[in-house]
């Protein structure tokens, strides 16, 4: 699920929440015994590089010093993880939840293995037991619920969070494909199509028959209806947002467009429905590069759209996916116009990192830095580029300066120690690079 690269990911630093940073490492972490120091550090130090068997070569010199102590397990699990041996990750994180129940992380090591190995039921009884920690994850429950067809559970759960914390655009669709089924249907079909006998030009009448039609799962009607429209009203915009859905459906990209090109310029649909067209144009071309062009011709309708920034929020869609080319691309597209956009622009060196692309990050970083010379996270990425680029004096120059910004972000401080760490071991300076990875060990200790 996580391919984690460098201490970047080490940490967790920028790919999720404060919370876990807080969290992730149980207060016992740091022994008293210089043994189980040394090793437990090599360990993380080993995973930031990405050797993993090394990692845990060191992590089994701990337990043989502590071998009860849950957050060696606890790290053994992310290894065995990131080697994808997925059993042993799992019974690593179990034997750290049997030490320490009360530790969440522990139990969603577990969750992402059945989750990356697909064993969604598994999944189910795991998120359940989150959800005792954070309510959040019932979030989760739906979409497992969802895999596993569990349809009438899903729909419940939906029903609860809708009246509980708002409904959300990935739950309304969980539940549209749920009353597809016939029997949530009313029986309104014979009244309407009365209804469009009597009054052919009422195009309400059209839009509520095709919806009944396709909840049901009768497409073949629903496009009748649509064209019914299309032909009483050469005009209705409508008739295309259903025929776009039908295309789709029938993976015919190329009728989808016409349709979707039509909707999206149009005054007379909403902007939620405009969106709703681009989401669903996005899912289907995701993993079709031959509809890129289309997909960017699509965004450029919303161009003017003051509420939300449309390169943006499908930077993210892609960030999301792992998908660090098209997200980078998306991004870079924002900032073009958002310039200032300080989110986007580490979500964008983030891309950049986890792809490998250092000469670009070290770049961009240092392009960013004389626009915002204060922003400590930019002199962290163009450290890291360079360390990756082997330019050690470089790396050194920027992540020295950056540090003179750096305020009560322990996190950040921590990865700019072993950055300049790395710097100094490349310059062949082994008194400061051990001195800086003192700093950062100490760091972590305060953290716990």
């Amino acid at each position: 699920m996580k391919k984690i690269i460098l201490v970047s990911l080490l940490l967790g630093m920028f790919c999720f929440p404060a919370s876990l940073l807080a969290q992730a490492e149980p207060e016992d972490i740091a022994s008293n015994e210089d043994k189980f120091q040394d090793s437990f550090y090599e360990a993380l130090r080993q995973k930031g590089i990405e050797n993993y068997d090394k990692a845990i070569e060191a992590l089994e010199k701990c337990q043989k010093e502590q071998p009860n102590n849950a957050t060696v397990f606890f790290e053994l699990g992310k290894n065995y993880f990131y080697l994808k041996n997925y059993d042993k990750a799992y019974e690593a994180y179990e034997n750290a939840t049997k030490i320490d129940p009360k530790n969440r992380w522990f139990w969603h090591g577990m969750y992402d293995v059945t989750y990356e190995t697909k064993d969604y039921n598994k999944s189910i009884t795991l998120v359940q037991k989150l959800i005792e920690f954070n309510d959040s994850y019932k979030e989760d429950l739906v979409s497992l619920y969802m895999y596993t067809n569990q349809y009438d559970k899903a729909l419940t759960l939906i029903n609860e969070l809708n009246e509980t914390v708002g409904k959300s655009d990935k739950r309304e669709l969980y539940k549209a494909d749920i009353l597809r089924d016939a029997k949530y249907q009313g029986s309104e079909k014979e009244n309407l199509i009365a209804l469009i006998k009597k009054n052919p030009k009422e195009e309400a009448n059209y839009i509520s028959l095709i919806y009944l039609y396709s909840q049901s799962n009768q497409e073949e009607k629903a496009l009748e209806v649509a064209k019914d429209l299309e032909k009483e009203i050469p005009t209705s915009d409508w008739a295309q947002v259903s025929l776009f859905k039908y295309h789709l459906s029938n993976n015919d990209g190329e009728k989808a467009i016409k349709s979707m090109n039509i909707v999206l310029p149009s005054a007379k649909i909403d902007a939620k429905i405009k969106h709703r067209v681009l989401n669903e144009f996005l899912l289907f071309s995701k993993d079709k590069p031959q509809y890129d062009a289309d997909l960017e011709k699509a965004i450029s309708y919303f161009d003017n759209d003051k509420e939300v920034k449309v390169n943006k929020e499908i930077g993210k869609f892609f960030y999301a996916k792992k998908n660090w080319s098209k997200s980078a691309r998306f991004f870079e597209n924002h900032l073009k116009s958002n310039p200032d956009d300080m989110e986007a622009t580490q979500l964008l060196l983030q891309a950049y990192t986890e792809n490998k692309q250092f000469d670009v990050l070290s770049k961009k970083a240092t392009e960013t830095i004389d626009l915002y010379p204060m922003q400590p996270q930019l002199y962290y990425y163009a450290g890291l580029g360079y360390n990756q680029l082997a330019n050690f004096k470089k790396a050194k120059e920027f992540l020295e300066m950056g540090l003179d910004y750096l305020v009560d972000d322990i996190a950040l401080e921590i990865n700019f120690n072993i950055q300049l760490g790395e710097a100094y071991a490349g310059l062949g300076d082994t008194k400061k690079k051990e001195t800086y990875f003192a700093k950062a060990e100490k760091l972590l200790k305060q953290k716990k």
